[in-house]
């Protein structure tokens, strides 16, 4: 059947899915420029400002090619003081006189901290030596509004307002100059893919599920022999279709090959197991499936709060909103810590959290909080040191009414990459900022 087909039915065939595109190799023939949100030059932005994506920089390490990184974006400055509580500190219990949770509520850590109580499921993984906890991470002068703090985070940039990449971007980028062809990071979420992830040369894909990435046949055929086809269209020897026909053509076999194991791992674990019924779960869910899959991603990104100014932007009321995201956030990310572990891939992965600020440490009357400054971020693996990061700041010294940052979060991030990921911090960040010690083993 195959031999009868013409090249513009080879063509149509190949081109069918996003799924395919998405998938496939990616050329120099599309890549530059294809990802800026500004109709910018991206290939000059990834360069001139302080960045090189060359292969000489990228500080490629073999052995960390497997690591996997997952970041959890938290849309709406989340509450670092009721999220990793100092409920021993009599500023604290001062400065919230309907927040504050005093030692009997909190899930304590030491003499000092607790655990908010509905982050109970992850405080099974802290006891464990899985979640590590890195303490007031900031920026100097920090902005304390969502959208401009948000790209400060984003970016890695204090003023980022020229640049049309995000760190994670450019670290793709990094990434697919050393492996041309793959497909580097990938967005699971229902809101606007985050700017953090906006690359120079790199095409990064976003879905909403798992079943976004299965192969639609056309009416006649099964998904296996449509599938088939399609191999064999990729096949046919040509003329001189040039060089897009060329790429259509490698687009096709590769992406055929990974929607085999896609289908693969969809077909032998249809249901989640252990995942409560929370958005952020099935997203976590679906990473999990992804790498079971084995598709050669590096980099996966969630979200929880949704578009900005974001769920965690409690300035009234407070309480009850705030427990409820946590408690979404503990137990979607122990499921999906837990998932790991069963099939003995927790070791290869690491799950980062972000928001773009804390919140002030005074209430503000309305039974709520304004915002702040710095604030702790959740750190959980296979291959961390569990345990504190970090000093606590003093609550008397304040910084915009919030934490005062002990940690710079470009130091976090150049961690991320060093040790994890295998990619020079320089090439991404710019120079200036050392991994931190003791939070990769």
């Amino acid at each position: 059947m195959a031999n009868n087909l013409t090249r513009r039915d080879w063509l149509k065939g190949a081109v069918c899915g996003a799924a395919l595109v998405g998938l496939g190799p990616q050329p120099q023939l599309f890549s530059r420029g294809s990802a800026s949100a500004f109709d910018t030059d991206c290939d000059s932005a990834a360069v001139d400002f302080r960045y090189s994506t060359r292969p000489d920089k990228q500080g490629n390490i073999p052995e960390k090619q497997g690591n996997i990184l997952v970041v959890v974006q938290l849309a709406g400055g989340n509450d670092s003081l009721n999220t990793v509580v100092p409920y021993a500190d009599d500023v604290y219990a001062r400065s919230r006189p309907t927040l504050r949770l005093d030692g009997r509520q909190v899930l304590k850590i030491n003499d000092y901290l607790g655990f908010h109580p509905r982050l109970k499921a992850l405080a099974r993984h802290y006891e464990q030596g899985t979640v590590s906890i890195v303490q007031a991470v900031g920026y100097p002068n920090p902005s304390q509004g969502h959208f401009e703090s948000m790209r400060v985070w984003q970016t890695a940039e204090r003023k980022p307002m020229h640049l049309a990449t995000g760190w994670l971007g450019r670290a793709c980028d990094v990434l697919g100059a050393v492996s041309p062809g793959a497909l580097p990071a990938l967005f699971v979420g229902s809101i606007r893919q985050p700017f953090t992830l906006n690359a120079a040369r790199t095409i990064v894909p976003t879905i909403g599920g798992p079943g976004e990435l299965r192969l639609r046949a056309p009416a006649g055929l099964s998904d296996s022999a449509y599938i088939e086809r399609l191999e064999q269209l990729a096949s046919l020897p040509r003329r001189s279709d040039g060089t897009l026909a060329e790429h259509v053509a490698q687009v096709t076999a590769t992406a055929c090959a990974q929607v085999r194991k896609i289908h693969k791992v969809l077909d032998d674990s249809p249901q989640p197991r252990g995942y409560p019924s929370i958005e952020l779960a099935r997203h976590l869910h679906t990473v999990s499936q992804l790498i079971r899959a084995d598709l050669g991603i590096r980099i996966y990104c969630v979200e929880l709060g949704g578009e900005e100014p974001g769920g965690f932007d409690n300035h009234a009321a407070q309480r009850d909103n705030h427990a409820a995201l946590l408690g979404q956030l503990a137990e979607s990310v122990a499921a999906f810590l837990d998932d790991l572990r069963r099939d003995r891939l927790l070791d290869r992965v690491l799950l980062m959290t972000y928001s773009e600020f804390g919140r002030t440490i005074q209430e503000n009357g309305r039974r709520g909080t304004d915002h702040g400054s710095a604030a702790c971020v959740f750190v959980a693996g296979g291959k961390i040191k569990g345990g504190l990061l970090g000093e606590h700041p003093s609550l008397l010294e304040k910084e915009n009414g919030g934490l005062k940052h002990n940690i710079d979060f470009r130091r976090l991030y150049a961690t991320v990459l060093r040790h994890w990921l295998g990619v020079d911090p320089e090439a991404v960040l710019g120079r200036g900022y050392q991994p931190l010690e003791g939070l990769i083993a």
